[in-house]
């Protein structure tokens, strides 16, 4: 018997099958834990060195680099500058996994507005393995036309994003 493993909250507006575009990527990683994962996801500027999609991070308040509850910041990820607010933001604990989630926002007309819910989970499993997936949804023009296209390039680059946060966890805790 398998424990459940644990499952983003969505707000209202941003259900999956509800929301205009909705992608999910996970991986599980082998000898690396929660908090070491965790680390370079909560340091904004860790992000540019294992995601080439991820760009001009900068927070509104001059805080940063690190993300915190309620958090605003801003990067340029596909070629849109994305403003952001952290939603969620829960660092793992012994049994209890890692959750952060942020809105992000394009701002537009009606045919340049997008609006997203972006949610990571940091889970350490059984036999030194850590369990991370990160799910986003989101609505308006952009966001339905992203969802016409094959391959899902929202899904290829979050791939990216967590293949390359799992090899910079596994080269920092081997060093």
């Amino acid at each position: 018997m398998h424990a459940m493993q644990a499952a983003i909250v969505w707000p209202a507006g941003y259900l999956p099958g509800a929301a205009d575009n909705f992608v999910s990527n996970e991986v599980i990683v082998p000898g690396l834990s929660a908090a070491q994962a965790w680390s370079l996801l909560a340091d904004t500027d860790a992000w540019p060195g294992y995601y080439g999609n991820a760009a001009d991070i900068r927070f509104h308040d001059g805080g940063g680099p690190l993300l915190s509850a309620g958090a605003r910041f801003r990067f340029t990820t596909f070629g849109f500058p994305v403003e952001a607010e952290v939603t969620e933001y829960l660092p793992p604990a012994e049994g209890r996994p890692g959750r952060v989630a942020w809105h992000g926002w394009v701002e537009g007309d009606a045919s340049q507005r997008l609006d997203v819910h972006h949610a990571w989970i940091f889970e350490d499993l059984a036999g030194g393995r850590v369990r991370i997936l990160t799910q986003e949804t989101q609505n308006g023009q952009p966001a339905r036309e992203l969802a016409a296209s094959l391959p899902n390039p929202m899904l290829n680059a979050h791939q990216e994003w967590l293949s390359g946060l799992a090899r910079a966890a596994l080269a920092a805790h081997a060093a």
